[in-house]
């Protein structure tokens, strides 16, 4: 099964979503607690009734001949406590579904907060605030599992002319259609971090420097087709991407340097970018 960071790692919503189980039986519980009581007390009115009617039932061996003979005051006492008791029950149930209703509210508005908050409202794409977290997952589960990371830095390149040839507006489309692009280039149990203005980051688990050529590839082609529908005329979105494999003792910063570094010797013409073949025979 592939490793997914939304998945395998305690988190806020881990917790959120324990306490929402936790409430949502206690509450069950309480439920169940009225049940209780409504099948308690018919079974004591039933018996409290038959306890009255039996023995006049009996008394004329030809036929059944039921007589009650109550006092007003006591008849008058079964009544008021009888309405009494399914008005507190429908209180009680009425204010148990308020509080489900209310906390599965407040629950499902946290975690909106909580994801909003390590998401790009842009690009829809994880924000710089949630790589330490994300990669910090990444890392333990291939430290504990010895299975290769790889850590794509994409750039995109003289992007600063979109904004100023088409304007901000289209910039903006362009980033979310490009942030898009990426996602779908790359599994669903992977990352694609929105670095900054127009860098991205993308966390590939179980994947070696040469096998991550084949996402570069993926991606590069991609952007070849998007560029043959866009309406940027007379300019197209093209990448430099920086390729680098953490290694255990690695710490983030020493890989995302690495990857960098790689990156702008790609954009400086010094290396050939990933997912050709002169990449895969230069780190094969």
């Amino acid at each position: 099964m592939a490793f997914n960071p939304k998945e395998n790692a305690p988190r806020p919503a881990d917790t959120l979503l324990s306490k929402l189980t936790q409430e949502l039986s206690r509450l069950e519980k309480r439920d169940w607690e009225l049940w209780l009581i409504v099948v308690l007390s018919g079974l004591i009115a039933s018996g409290g009734l038959l306890f009255i009617l039996l023995p006049s039932a009996f008394r004329q061996p030809s036929d059944i001949h039921l007589e009650i003979t109550i006092s007003k005051r006591l008849f008058l006492g079964a009544i008021s406590l009888l309405i009494l008791l399914n008005t507190y029950i429908a209180v009680r149930r009425t204010e148990l579904r308020r509080v489900r209703r209310k906390l599965v509210g407040t629950t499902i508005q946290s975690e909106l907060i909580r994801l909003q908050s390590f998401t790009d409202p842009l690009t829809e794409v994880y924000n710089r605030r949630s790589l330490d977290d994300m990669a910090t997952r990444f890392i333990s589960h291939a430290r504990r599992t010895k299975e290769p990371l790889s850590f794509l830095l994409i750039d995109l390149d003289r992007f600063k002319e979109v904004n100023t040839r088409f304007g901000h507006l289209t910039g903006d489309f362009v980033l979310a259609e490009i942030a898009g692009l990426f996602k779908n280039s790359t599994r669903g149990s992977d990352a694609v971090v929105r670095y900054g203005g127009d860098e991205f980051l993308v966390v590939l688990g179980n994947t070696t420097k040469q096998s991550a050529g084949v996402v570069v590839s993926r991606i590069l082609d991609y952007l070849v087709l998007w560029n043959r529908s866009s309406n940027l005329d007379g300019f197209e979105v093209t990448a430099s991407v920086g390729v680098a494999e953490w290694e255990d003792g690695k710490t983030l910063d020493e890989v995302l340097d690495a990857a960098d570094q790689d990156m702008y010797a790609i954009k400086k013409g010094q290396v050939v970018n990933p997912g050709t073949a002169d990449f895969n025979s230069r780190v094969g």
